[in-house]
Order: C-alpha cells, then sequence, then structure tokens
C-alpha cells in the first residue's frame, strides 16, 4: 500500500510504503502525483519512504517503478530513499550514478533530514 505524504512544497512528492507494493498503487497513486507535478514543474523532487511495515514489492510493483522513473528520467531533480531495508540501500547506492538528479538514501530514522534536504 501506498500512501501519499502531505506537508511538502509542490515540487517534492512524497510517499510512504506499508505492507506489499502492487502495480496498482503505482498506476493509483504515484503515476497520478508524478504527472501532476510534472504539469506545474519541470524538475520534481521525489520523498519514498518505506515503512518499517514493508513487506516488499510485487513483480509488477517493480516494473511500474522502473517505467515511471525512466519515462520521465530528466525530471528526477533528487531523490531520497528513506529506508532500513539493505538490498533496497545497496541498490540506490549502486544504481544511483544512472540517474541525472541527486540521489541519496537516508536510514529510516533520518526521515525529517531527507525532507529537509529535497525541500532546500
Amino acid at each position: 500500500m501506498i500512501e501519499r505524504l502531505s506537508g511538502l512544497p509542490d515540487y517534492v512528492i512524497g510517499f510512504s510504503a506499508h505492507g506489499k507494493v502492487t502495480a496498482q498503487d503505482y498506476e493509483d497513486h504515484i503515476l497520478p502525483a508524478v504527472e501532476e507535478a510534472l504539469m506545474a514543474h519541470e524538475k520534481v523532487r521525489l520523498l519514498y519512504h518505506l515503512g518499517e511495515d514493508f513487506d516488499g514489492f510485487e513483480v509488477g510493483a517493480l516494473w511500474e517503478d522502473a517505467k515511471v522513473g525512466l519515462s520521465h528520467l530528466a525530471a528526477w531533480e533528487r531523490i531520497a530513499l528513506v529506508t532500513d531495508v539493505d538490498w533496497l540501500r545497496s541498490a540506490a547506492k549502486a544504481m544511483g550514478f544512472m540517474m541525472p538528479g541527486q540521489v541519496r538514501v537516508f536510514a529510516a530514522a533520518e526521515l525529517d533530514s531527507a525532507r529537509n534536504w529535497l525541500v532546500s
């Protein structure tokens, strides 16, 4: 399940993942928010928080994630991934260099730091 985070400027979109994330979560929540932000801004920033109750991605969700990221590749100014899941932290660090914007990985306890970095 994906929950949209509130209290962010309109150039920053934020989500918190709980339980199992599905392709439908991307279609219902993430894609519309990205499209809306890109109507108002050429570049956007993303906060993606994986809560302690995060239980992984369905295969379709991984595909949707790749499609959203790649279809708007030049639009990502900054991405903050907030998680304590080791394989996601490692993957983001290993693949972050391919993104045109900045990518930083934060521990779960650093959610406020991630927000501050994106807003600054």
